[in-house]
C-alpha cells in the first residue's frame, strides 16, 4: 500500500476538507503524511487554513484506519484509485481550481484521451431527443471521440447506450460511490461500458446518490470534455449547470434547437439565442467549428515538411504532429516548457504559420 495515497485518501475523508483545501495543504506541506505530522499551530499558521481547520487534525487514528479500509475494500471490488499527483490523472481535470485529489474508476478508461466531448440533458427526453442523441454519437465515431455523461436517466443514458451500440468509448461519471450503480436500471449498461470505457467518481464506496453531489459531478463533466453538447433541457437544471461551467472553463458549448414554446427545448434555445452555444443539427457541425478531421482522413494525410527550427519551438512542433491538436496545458505538460515562455513560442509559430490556434485555446500544426 502506498503511503502517499492513503495519507491523500484520508484528507479526503477528512469532514470539512474539500479539494481545495487538500492541495493546499499538500501544496504547503510537502505532501500528505506531512499534513499530518504537522501540529495543531503549524497547520493553523498556513494561509486560508486556520485554528478551526486545524482542531480537525486532533485525532488522526480513525480516518486513518477508514483510509486504509477504503483501499482495502476498492481492491476487493476491483476498483482503480487515482491521484491527482499521479501521471495518469486527466490533465483536462487537473487544471480546475476544485479538481478531486483523488478519483475511483472501474473499467478500461483512457484517462486522456486525444479528443472527448460530454452530452447532457433532460432526464425525461422526447422521441426526437433520444433519437437526435443517438445520430450524434453515431456521426461522433469518425472524428475518435471519447463520449463523457453523468449516467442519469434520459439524455446521459441515450448517450451512453449509443456509444456502446457504435463501439464508441464513453465514461460515466458518477454523483455517488463505485460499489453501486444509481439508477439501478443502468447496471447492465454499467457492465457494457466497463469494455471500451467505464466509470468515474470522486466519491469513496458507500457513499450514496445525495442531491448535492450531482452539481460536484457536473463540474468533472464539463473539465474533462473538449465540449459539451446540450440535447434538451430546460432552462433550470443540471444540464445547465454543467454547460454554465463549461463556459466557465473555457470550453466549447454546442446546442440542439427545439421548437418555440417547448419546455424541453427552452434551455437550448436560450443558450443559442443568448450566444453562449453554437446551434448545431449534426456532428459535422460540431467537427466543423473544433477543426476536427475525421480519424480516417487524419491518418491518410502526408506528414507535414519540416520547419528549420530549433530547441523549444522544434520541440513544440513534433509534439503537435503526434498528437494532431492539443491545449495548452497539455502542451505545457508534455514538452515541460514553462506557460510564461510556451505562449510567446506559440505566438511566434502561429506568425510564422507553422501552426495555428483552435477554439478552446488548442493548437495544431498547419497541413
Amino acid at each position: 500500500m502506498s503511503e502517499t495515497l492513503l495519507y491523500t485518501i484520508a484528507l479526503t475523508l477528512k469532514k470539512g476538507i474539500g479539494p481545495i483545501l487538500t492541495r493546499q495543504l499538500i501544496a504547503y506541506c510537502g505532501d500528505a503524511q506531512r499534513v499530518f505530522e504537522k501540529s495543531e499551530s503549524e497547520l493553523a499558521a498556513i494561509p486560508n487554513v486556520g485554528s478551526h481547520v486545524a482542531s480537525l487534525f486532533r485525532d488522526n487514528k480513525a480516518v486513518l484506519e477508514k483510509a486504509e479500509k477504503e483501499i482495502e475494500e476498492t481492491q476487493k471490488k476491483g476498483i482503480m484509485i487515482c491521484s491527482y499527483l499521479d501521471e495518469n490523472y486527466p490533465y483536462r481535470l487537473k487544471h480546475i481550481d476544485d479538481a478531486p485529489a483523488i478519483l475511483y474508476y472501474k473499467g478500461k478508461i483512457e484517462m486522456n484521451p486525444r479528443r472527448t466531448i460530454g452530452i447532457v440533458g433532460t432526464r425525461a427526453p422526447s422521441d426526437l431527443g433520444k433519437a437526435m442523441t443517438d445520430k450524434i454519437v453515431e456521426e461522433m465515431k469518425p472524428y475518435g471521440v471519447q463520449v463523457i455523461s453523468g449516467m442519469a436517466y434520459g439524455i446521459d443514458t441515450q448517450a451512453h447506450r449509443a456509444s456502446v451500440i457504435n463501439g464508441v468509448s464513453t465514461i460515466g461519471i458518477l454523483g455517488h460511490g463505485l460499489d453501486m450503480i444509481y439508477p439501478s436500471s443502468n447496471r447492465e449498461l454499467a457492465l457494457k461500458m466497463n469494455k471500451e470505457g467505464g466509470l468515474i467518481s470522486e466519491f469513496p464506496i458507500g457513499t450514496t446518490p445525495e442531491r448535492e453531489h450531482f452539481p460536484m459531478r457536473n463540474r468533472i463533466i464539463a473539465a474533462m470534455s473538449d465540449a459539451v453538447i446540450v440535447i434538451e433541457s430546460k432552462k433550470k437544471g443540471g444540464s445547465m449547470i454543467t454547460a454554465k461551467l463549461a463556459m466557465d472553463y473555457h470550453k466549447d458549448v454546442f446546442a440542439v434547437p427545439g421548437r418555440i414554446g417547448d419546455e424541453k427545448s427552452a434551455g437550448c434555445n436560450h443558450l443559442i439565442k443568448s450566444h453562449q452555444a453554437a446551434l448545431i443539427e449534426s456532428a459535422t457541425d460540431i467537427g466543423y467549428v473544433m477543426q476536427w478531421d475525421k480519424m480516417d482522413e487524419l491518418q491518410a494525410q502526408q506528414p507535414v515538411l519540416f520547419y528549420d527550427l530549433e530547441g523549444d519551438e522544434k520541440k513544440i512542433v513534433e509534439t503537435l504532429r503526434k498528437h494532431d491538436d492539443l491545449t495548452l496545458d497539455k502542451l505545457h505538460h508534455l514538452c515541460a516548457i514553462p506557460l510564461s515562455q510556451l505562449s510567446g513560442k506559440l505566438l511566434n509559430l502561429e506568425f510564422q504559420g507553422i501552426i495555428i490556434c483552435l477554439p478552446g485555446k488548442r493548437y495544431k500544426v498547419v497541413k
